[in-house]
């Protein structure tokens, strides 16, 4: 049984989504156990509405954790979760420190989260920083990139981690043997570059434990040239925000394109189902949330306006995590 403490005060839909995320996950995975932790009168006004709506609710596998406070994304990170002990991000992860818990998931505060991982939770012994890993289909399947918004100021020991800790993650949860590792960069010719990446460059050259493949431009990580991408998280954040904008945008213009005239409209009908077929490979929720790796338990951030569709794939993306054993493994190689 996989026990994963889930953050249902946080985002912009909490807490209907978040609620209606976990009972869905947990009527289709009989192996996940969540804890729906926030503010107990909320949650079962909640779950009430949802089983009104017709929806199955799983008792046996729900437990709410009484957490009356909440973080707000208006607050500074680092004072909300030192003052707010009983809020539902700090009492969620209290239950992971305590291994109450194997995850711990949130739509909440992107900074809260953050700090309340390195804090709470805690780094595995030899990680110096723990990066945000989100992955993002591309047309041969999905890439990671790390960091993608944990530490905007990150050194090159750093990016060697990043790249260590990304290979791992998509070997064992993936599948992907022997990934092939990228470092962002403004031209593909060593030479270029800012003084970070023309300092991790040749470090990363130099492992002969990371399939290391060269520079990445932006341009080419939609094609899926580079399985793992590794960058500090203020470039990294501006291509997950890039990527995400110009998606949206292609799908209202193929929306609006394809309702434009009648001719059009009959053509959508015929290639309906091939056209959903090829867009939701480029949905990037049904990948769940963005874990931080190199923690002592696991810690997902999903997108603020996450749904519960979102919600549902990053609670089952724990399962993943935990089966296959990536804190064990990051240990193991951190000690060899």
């Amino acid at each position: 049984m996989i026990k994963v403490a889930l953050d249902v005060m946080g985002g912009d839909n909490a807490p209907y989504e978040i609620v209606k995320g976990a009972v869905i996950a947990v009527n289709e995975n009989k192996e996940l156990k969540v804890f729906l932790v926030g503010q107990t009168a909320v949650i079962e006004e909640t779950i009430n509405k949802l089983k009104s709506e017709g929806l199955s609710v799983n008792d046996s596998l729900l437990e709410t954790v009484e957490a009356p406070e909440v973080i707000t994304n208006d607050e500074a990170p680092v004072m909300a979760i030192r003052r707010k002990k009983d809020s539902s991000i700090s009492v969620a992860m209290r239950l992971v420190k305590e291994e109450k818990a194997d995850a711990f998931v949130s739509a909440g505060s992107t900074g809260a989260v953050l700090v309340g991982g390195q804090l709470i939770v805690g780094r595995l012994k030899g990680i110096e920083r723990s990066p945000l890993a989100s992955l993002m289909p591309t047309q041969k399947g999905v890439s990671l990139l790390v960091d993608c918004g944990a530490n905007v100021d990150s050194r090159s020991a750093h990016l060697i981690q990043y790249a260590i800790m990304g290979s791992i993650y998509m070997e064992n949860v993936i599948g992907i043997k022997n990934p092939k590792v990228a470092i962002v960069n403004v031209g593909v010719e060593e030479e270029k570059g800012n003084a970070l990446v023309k300092e991790t460059y040749p470090l990363l050259k130099s492992r002969s434990d990371i399939n290391f493949t060269g520079s990445i431009e932006t341009r080419q990580i939609p094609y899926g040239d580079a399985d793992v991408i590794v960058c500090d998280a203020f470039v990294g954040n501006a291509i997950l925000k890039l990527y995400e904008g110009v998606a949206g945008v292609l799908l209202e213009e193929i929306k609006k394109g394809l309702l434009s005239t009648t001719i059009s409209k009959i053509g959508a009908m015929l290639s309906k189902k091939a056209l959903k077929n090829t867009l939701s490979a480029f949905d990037a929720t049904k990948h769940g949330g963005a874990p931080m790796l190199g923690l002592n338990g696991l810690v997902v951030k999903t997108h603020g306006n996450a749904k519960h569709n979102e919600i549902k794939n990053a609670l089952i993306q724990c399962i993943s995590f935990k089966n296959q054993g990536i804190n064990d493994k990051i240990k193991e190689y951190l000690s060899e």
